[in-house]
């Protein structure tokens, strides 16, 4: 049935059949044996060809959909060994333009994101190159022992978005492990909260905790406590001078939620859609900067503290356990974050 020639021979074979039962049968029924044999060969012949030209609409329309990308639907086709083929192959086609349309989505986004990676590096590449230049020129030593400390964080910043960004790599890889063991959460927050004290303690910002001694929830200490600090941290930086960071937590038989909110001014409600963004800051305008000495210094203190991606990252952390990551402007103002590790899945 593939081929012209194909049917050609069968309809031979058919006729050559019909020939020699008709020759065979009695004299009173050759005339009988050779009219149905006849009519066998013709509605053979009129099924097949109808049939052979099916197949060659839909190698003619797969041929379309291979060269031309043209998205073909085959509606036409009736009940049949012929219209099962159609059927498959319409699942096929749609798989195919969905696996395509995903492909070109992650290039747009892998594209953005390069170009998101290689604008936030070049911001403290350039203030270190101009540092460089100001500390060569420098005499004075101690000017030029500030501008090394001010280098040596301008690297240290480098180095944590280089970390933070390999972090968000494998998570969206599906590469990082996340263990399910039971978590304190009391014990988690300790984890989060250290790295910070010393920052707390120079902003002059307070943390308070209100976390039952027994609330747990079930996920992985260390990725939660690093999406924790990241929160924090984005707290501790919005909140101004002698503001305070609240942590507080509830444990239901449905879920384990931790709150953490601050008495900074809070999100901005065109920033609120797109706080979890990967390198979205809100207002990015900054000043470009000039050959002369001081253009590092300026550029340095230009620059907001964050690269907007922490809150990214404890998203992602937090997503990857299976819980849930929030923001909001709480009720009596400042930012207010919500994590939620559910205990049912329904």
């Amino acid at each position: 049935m593939g081929s012209t020639s194909t049917l050609l021979r069968q309809c031979l074979a058919l006729a050559l059949l019909t020939s020699a039962l008709t020759w065979a049968a009695p004299a009173e029924a050759k005339p009988w044996t050779a009219a149905t044999g006849a009519i066998a060969l013709a509605f053979f012949a009129v099924i097949s060809l109808l049939r052979h030209r099916r197949v060659q609409q839909l190698t003619a329309q797969i041929d379309e959909v291979l060269h031309s990308g043209r998205t073909v639907r085959f509606e036409k086709c009736r009940e049949g060994d012929v219209a099962v083929l159609a059927n498959e192959l319409e699942k096929m086609v749609a798989r195919l333009a969905r696996a395509t349309d995903a492909l070109q989505k992650e290039r747009g986004a892998l594209a953005d994101s390069l170009a998101d990676v290689s604008h936030q590096i070049r911001t403290p590449l350039t203030a270190a190159q101009l540092m460089l230049a100001a500390i060569e020129q420098e005499d004075d030593p101690r000017r030029r022992k500030h501008q090394l400390r001010q280098l040596e964080s301008q690297m240290e910043r480098i180095s944590w978005l280089v970390t933070t960004l390999l972090k968000i790599a494998k998570v969206d890889a599906g590469a990082i492990r996340v263990q399910a063991n039971p978590v304190n959460v009391a014990q988690c927050m300790r984890r989060a909260a250290s790295p910070l004290e010393t920052a707390l303690d120079l902003r002059d910002v307070a943390l308070e905790t209100d976390i039952p001694l027994d609330a747990a929830f079930t996920g992985d200490e260390l990725w939660t406590a690093e999406a924790i600090e990241n929160i924090l941290k984005n707290c501790m930086e919005k909140t101004p001078c002698r503001g305070h960071i609240r942590v507080s937590a509830c444990e239901t038989p449905l879920a384990t939620t931790v709150r953490i909110t601050d008495t900074g001014p809070g999100i901005a409600p065109a920033d609120l859609p797109r706080i979890f963004d990967r390198f979205y800051r809100g207002d990015e305008g900054q000043p470009a900067p000039s050959s002369s000495e001081d253009s590092a210094v300026r550029l340095s203190a230009a620059a907001p503290e964050g690269f907007g991606i922490g809150l990214s990252l404890a998203q992602a952390l937090i997503s990857a356990q299976g819980g849930t990551l929030q923001a909001a402007n709480g009720g009596h103002g400042g930012a207010e974050f919500t994590l939620t590790f559910p205990k049912l899945v329904v």
